[in-house]
């Protein structure tokens, strides 16, 4: 995921450049957003969660990703419209709030932390099961515990610009897909003429539904995990410098990203039979490794780490600093909102590092399936925040006006695709609990929801009227 902190970067060095006296203060290019969204959803959930995802649903995984394109523009557009119409720093925190009451925001808030936690310990679990492609034998919580320091030291230092190195991995970790897709494009038009062994049949119904109705299903977690970072997307809708443009950003991003999910797994499937694939390596290693280059595989594996890496440390540090706005909002302990002479929230690292040390000592008891797991309940975590930013935008749109009379974002917003991607998301989770494994995820999830619901709820009781901070910023139309 490519967070914020890495496009406020990039927003205020244009700002600086350009801002005039009088000259607006919105810094992005439609195209602008469209590539910080590719560059913020591309990550180890794609490069790895796809190994599962192929072993639960065989070829069929295609159409599962164009469902789930569907699905993620549908709530990207939701928040898009929300952020246009209404812009907050808090984003779909304070839009809960607004739509449900504080219950809400302090619930949505608290989830996203957890989310952003897991998804960071998914990283963490990618990053070991990478690096056992060449040391096999040394354990999985040894390099998970190294990758955990290395990060941890990396935020306390409080390295400034990291963002610049972030993006330049987000660059390297694109072309690399874009590497991969010619090649194999080359391979299936036979202009490289290698010997291979037997593709999957693409005609064959049980290669495209291996494991049935019930093995597509269960895939569809890993596949809407795959989207995680649409957020970052509607978070920054409002610095577009036209409004109008948040439509066309967003069809063309989710678009070319699913057009790219789609033809790299297609060219996997060209290039080697679905059942080769193993959850103890990328798909695209696997796929590579195949042809015995006996470097071209070690090459792709390096790069995956490099930018999972970055991708990791970008995650600790935006997770982190969400846990500070929920202590600058009150909805976490103002403790956690102290920061160091560098600037660093040493209080609010030390609990999200949490995770990292839960990572590690899930890799140490589950070794096998530890990416499984983690995975399973980051992604059920991150779709349960999509359902409240969706549910947000219904209950909120009907009392907003548009700031831009060209605005087209409302041609989307029929209410009934809403409730659709709700259901889908809904039987996403369903369709999670078919495997044990899987299971195991979905309720640790679900437990934790419910009890961030309690806890918003308990600590709404105990509030005087008038003492919850404010919403960041009042609604602009009002």
């Amino acid at each position: 995921m490519l967070f914020r902190r890495q496009v406020e970067q990039v927003i205020e060095q244009r700002r600086s450049q350009k801002s005039q006296p009088g000259e607006s203060h919105s810094a992005l290019d439609w195209w602008d957003l469209s590539l910080i969204g590719v560059g913020a959803v591309i990550g180890a959930g794609f490069f790895l969660g796809t190994a599962l995802s192929i072993q639960r649903a065989g070829i069929s995984i295609l159409i599962a990703y164009i469902i789930g394109g569907l699905v993620a523009f549908k709530v990207f557009s939701s928040l898009a419209e929300m952020s246009a119409r209404d812009p907050q720093r808090g984003s779909f925190r304070v839009y809960a709030r607004k739509a449900f009451g504080p219950q809400m925001g302090f619930t949505s808030g608290w989830m996203y932390w957890l989310a952003g936690v897991l998804i960071m310990s998914t990283e963490v679990a990618a990053l070991a099961i990478f690096s056992q492609f060449w040391l096999p034998t040394v354990p999985l919580w040894v390099f998970a515990a190294i990758y955990s320091v290395l990060a941890l030291a990396i935020n306390l230092l409080g390295v400034r610009d990291f963002g610049k190195i972030e993006s330049l991995f987000g660059i390297v970790k694109i072309s690399a897909l874009l590497i991969f897709i010619v090649f194999g494009l080359l391979m299936a038009l036979g202009v490289v003429n290698l010997v291979r062994p037997p593709a999957s049949d693409l005609t064959s119904l049980a290669q495209w539904f291996p494991d049935g109705l019930s093995g597509f299903l269960s895939a569809l977690i890993f596949v809407l995990f795959s989207y995680g970072g649409i957020e970052v997307m509607g978070i920054l809708a409002y610095e577009l410098k036209q409004y109008k443009d948040i439509g066309k950003s967003g069809r063309i991003m989710l678009s070319s990203l699913t057009a790219v999910y789609a033809l790299a797994l297609l060219l996997i499937f060209v290039m080697i039979p679905g059942y080769a694939v193993s959850t103890a390596e990328s798909p695209f290693v696997t796929a590579l490794s195949t042809f015995g280059f006996g470097f071209a595989d070690s090459l792709l594996n390096l790069i995956i780490i490099s930018a999972a890496f970055s991708t990791m440390v970008g995650a600790l540090f935006a997770v982190t600093n969400v846990l500070v706005s929920l202590a600058d909002d009150l909805d976490a302990p103002i403790l956690m909102a102290w920061r160091n002479k560098r600037g660093v929230p040493v209080p609010a690292l030390s609990l999200t590092g949490l995770g990292l040390l839960f990572a590690i000592i899930m890799s140490f008891l589950l070794p096998n399936t530890v990416y499984e797991y983690l995975a399973t309940a980051a992604g059920v975590m991150l779709i349960l925040n999509w359902i409240t930013i969706l549910l947000s935008n219904l209950k909120l749109a009907p009392g907003y006006r548009y700031k831009n009379a060209d605005m087209t974002m409302h041609r989307l917003q029929l209410g009934w695709l809403s409730y659709l991607a709700i259901g889908m998301i809904i039987v996403t989770i369903a369709g999670a609990t078919i495997h044990l494994s899987e299971r195991i995820g979905v309720m640790f999830s679900l437990s934790m929801a419910a009890l961030i619901f309690i806890s918003g709820k308990i600590k709404a009781l105990g509030e005087q009227p008038g003492s919850l901070a404010p919403a960041r910023k009042p609604n602009p139309d009002s």
